[in-house]
């Protein structure tokens, strides 16, 4: 059995340990509180532009917008969105493993070509994919530091103009979406070219009498790059609040484990105490008999 002094030891080293996850929990649920206001908030916004969008463009024939071009997905830009800190549970792992079983089922012969790239928001998946025999483009992880839409918007265009230019065919998302604190989703999702959810006999049968002024084709035109702006940013934005919560509830945890392992040092330690007086009652008992004798 351990010594006083060692179990004492290891009940400090552990009530400092849950003092510090209790601190972080705290600290977690206060930014947690500010990020899902603005993900609440931002949602039904880049929803409703989303449907609007897809009312108008699905029945738009000839649009010469290059960002719904469909072309073969001959160099594909996973864009994967994680945090620049860990003690979130899986957090950062789950977007790594969902953006690496997107290049192994759907990729597999474009990362053979060396044309999968990749670009990382978020410290922990830079790492590890710069460690790796990957493309990582750019370091994107000051987005934290002020997470502003014109900040992510920075990120979007230098992305819509490499697709412009060719440089990928496809772009995919990877990322958090945030449910509540305890929940939050691994979606995987196509950025570019902007994909049609609706062909166009389904939206003559829903199509909402939109009155379109100065013209169909020309506010197409403009909705479509404030719509990928909107998209990457809600995503961000998800995946800051999921990571928050993460944590928060990462941290919980661990309080209540330490909480437990305590419970068990403190056992450990009166059953050390007990075992240590009785041998020395007994030390005591058998000397005085021994004089007495």
């Amino acid at each position: 059995m351990a010594n006083l002094k060692e179990v004492r030891n290891r009940i400090a080293s552990v009530q400092s340990t849950q003092q510090i996850t209790k601190a972080m929990k705290m600290v977690s649920a206060a930014k947690l509180k500010r990020a899902t206001n603005a993900i609440t908030a931002l949602r039904p916004y880049a929803t409703k532009l989303k449907e609007i969008l897809g009312n108008l463009s699905a029945s738009l024939e000839g649009s010469h917008s290059p960002f719904i071009q469909q072309r073969e997905p001959n160099k594909v830009l996973i864009v994967t969105i994680s945090s620049n800190r860990g003690l979130a549970g899986a957090f950062n792992m789950n977007v790594i493993k969902a953006a690496n079983n997107l290049i192994a089922t759907t990729y597999s012969q474009q990362y053979k070509n060396g044309n999968v790239s990749i670009v990382a928001i978020g410290k922990k998946v830079q790492d590890f994919y710069e460690k790796r025999k990957y493309t990582v483009i750019g370091n994107n992880n000051e987005v934290y530091s002020d997470l502003t839409f014109e900040n992510v918007t920075k990120v979007t265009e230098a992305i819509m103009q490499g697709f412009v230019k060719g440089d990928y065919d496809r772009v995919e998302l990877v990322y958090n979406r945030f449910k509540n604190a305890a929940v939050q989703f691994i979606t995987t999702e196509q950025l570019l070219p902007l994909p049609r959810t609706e062909s166009a006999e389904e939206v003559k049968t829903s199509k909402v009498d939109y009155i379109l002024e100065p013209s169909q084709e020309e506010i197409v035109e403009q909705l479509i790059p404030k719509s990928i702006k909107i998209q990457l940013y809600k995503a961000v934005l998800d995946s800051h609040a999921s990571e928050h919560g993460a944590r928060m509830t990462s941290m919980d945890k661990a309080t209540d484990n330490a909480g437990e392992l305590l419970k068990s040092l403190k056992l450990s330690y009166n059953q050390a105490r007990q075992a240590a007086i009785t041998t020395e009652l007994t030390e005591i008992v058998s000397g005085a008999a021994a004089l007495n004798g």
